[in-house]
């Protein structure tokens, strides 16, 4: 596995098929919401297994005094194995370069215990997004 910054166009196009298969196909995400108004502001990361096909994504931006971690997926047939933890710990190093102070991010309710093990607290009551309950949780670099 190989996670990437997205720096070609044909990177950010394999970022967005693991999105849409994940949030638009699988949980039902409208797609206007999916693909929104910050992703020319995001860093773009995507996830390649060893024959180089998109298996995860995920985005960071700056929002407030924290790095916003958003989009974090995984192609249901690569859910195991630590193909979640590698995006992460690309994205946190990612952030670490950039001065990030902490890192938030919503996290859907059935992924935080997966967070909680990377060491990300939450800090909020439950919420919809996309009419699925989510949490937000930091974590301080």
């Amino acid at each position: 596995m190989e996670v990437v910054v997205v720096k070609t166009d044909k990177e950010l196009e394999d970022a967005f098929y693991v999105r849409q298969t994940v949030f638009v196909k699988e949980q039902n995400v409208p797609m206007e919401e999916e693909i929104d108004a910050y992703e020319k502001d995001s860093v773009h990361f995507v996830l390649y297994d060893g024959d180089k096909h998109p298996i995860g994504a995920g985005r960071y931006r700056t929002f407030d005094e924290y790095g916003k971690v958003e989009r974090i997926c995984i192609l249901s047939t690569n859910r195991k194995g630590g193909a979640g933890k590698a995006i992460m710990s690309k994205i946190e190093e990612y952030a670490l370069t950039s001065g990030a102070p902490a890192l938030k991010l919503n996290a859907q309710t059935h992924a935080i215990p997966f967070y909680s093990k990377l060491g990300y607290e939450v800090v909020s009551e439950e919420f919809l997004d996309a009419g699925i309950p989510h949490k937000t949780m930091i974590k301080k670099l």
